[in-house]
């Protein structure tokens, strides 16, 4: 017997990644005060930045082990309560140094986290028979809303060493809460990686054949699977790249090269991300009505297209809508790959698209930076487009295989 569609698993798992999407917003809204605490220059400060990255990919194939051995969703709650911790750290650093030592473990929540749930997602999504993912992620672009929101309500009244306690205080609450309700749940059948299902398929064909020719097909099987998910991670960094860019130069190239107020500006990308998460609601109505390769494709091409429309505008509101265009179509990218990843290898699976899709996200600012300095901040952001149409070619290649 399965759970409902929106059961009490679901709305746990759903709150887990809207408090992870909050946390994270907490911590982002208050950087530029911690800089001032730390006295930290750009670059040292990019340093520190840094080791987040580094804690959340050095963390994020140990975790999709723990996983396997311990379940998904015990980990989920381990990853969350290590990242509501953490959230509280960065206010209690006076120096660079110190700094990038609680990033790095804010880095190992957060990117622990995100293996975590996307695979007890995979698992439930597998034990629904719909294709629900989107709305996973929708909650996680609902949260990262409404920490930027909160956060920056409380900047002026509370200091940021309360401000994170605060934040901290909330993801200690719904770890607990959800968590409970996430453990005492009947636990969705893992799902097996394909190249696993097929090994067993070929040990049983060798018991009744030839043991040499099964242990070969079993051999192609798992090649074919680590490919699958290799293109799906190609899927997924090129749509993180887009993200990771836009959340980086929006404003600037709105204020810089559009014209645009400082509040219009803001505006803009605030218009990208709601469109971004109103994507990710209809994503499973989507995903049933064109199927998972069809939405992945049309979301990816109309990616491009807002994203060329964005940079090369000259008015406005035309640049606004482009972004618009932008948000809906990256929406569902990103969470169909990891879903798909995950259905092909499992945990492991998740870890290894989720680490390129992660690495997207940290490039994608650092390329276009280059770009502007060499050709101008418009044209360095057409390559967003370029990584949304490989996005969005990728799944035709993965659907043949």
């Amino acid at each position: 017997m399965t759970d409902s569609p929106w059961g009490p698993a679901r709305l746990a798992l759903t709150a887990f990644f809207a408090v992870d999407g909050f946390l994270f917003a907490a911590w982002v809204v208050r950087i530029p005060d911690i800089r001032s605490q730390v006295s930290a220059s750009h670059s040292a400060l990019g340093l520190a930045l840094l080791c987040l990255s580094i804690g959340a990919v050095l963390t994020m194939p140990l975790v999709g082990r723990l996983c396997l051995r311990y379940g998904s969703r015990p980990v989920t709650v381990g990853s969350l309560a290590l990242l509501s911790l953490a959230v509280l750290l960065p206010a209690h650093a006076h120096s660079v140094t110190a700094l990038g030592g609680v990033l790095l473990l804010f880095g190992a929540g957060y990117g622990g986290a995100n293996v975590a749930m996307n695979s007890a997602a995979v698992d439930l999504v597998a034990q629904l028979r719909r294709p629900v993912m989107p709305s996973f992620h929708a909650g996680y672009s609902f949260g990262g809303l409404a920490g930027t929101g909160v956060s920056g309500l409380l900047a002026g009244p509370l200091s940021t060493a309360w401000a994170l306690a605060l934040s901290a205080a909330l993801g200690a609450a719904v770890t607990v809460g959800a968590g409970v309700v996430l453990l005492r749940g009947p636990a969705a059948a893992p799902v097996v990686s394909g190249s696993a299902s097929r090994t067993g398929r070929a040990g049983r064909a060798a018991e009744q054949d030839d043991a040499a020719g099964a242990d070969a097909d079993a051999g192609s099987a798992r090649a074919r699977t680590r490919l699958l998910v290799a293109l799906l991670g190609l899927t997924a960094l090129c749509t993180a790249y887009g993200e990771g860019a836009i959340a980086d130069w929006t404003t600037l190239h709105l204020t810089d090269d559009v014209h645009a107020s400082s509040v219009v500006a803001a505006t803009g990308y605030g218009a990208y991300a709601f469109a971004m998460a109103g994507g990710r609601v209809g994503g499973t109505w989507l995903s049933i009505r064109l199927g998972q390769t069809r939405l992945m494709m049309v979301g990816g091409l109309t990616a491009a297209v807002g994203m060329l429309v964005a940079a090369l505008a000259p008015a406005v509101p035309v640049a606004i809508g482009g972004f618009v265009l932008v948000g809906l179509g990256l929406a569902n990218l990103f969470p169909l790959a990891i879903a798909r990843a995950g259905a092909a290898g499992g945990p492991q699976g998740v870890a290894f698209a989720s680490s390129l899709g992660y690495g997207g996200m940290l490039i994608g600012p650092v390329v276009i930076g280059f770009l502007a300095d060499a050709a101008g901040l418009p044209l360095a952001l057409t390559t967003v487009a370029l990584a949304a149409t490989v996005a969005a070619l990728l799944p035709l290649s993965v659907r043949r295989r």
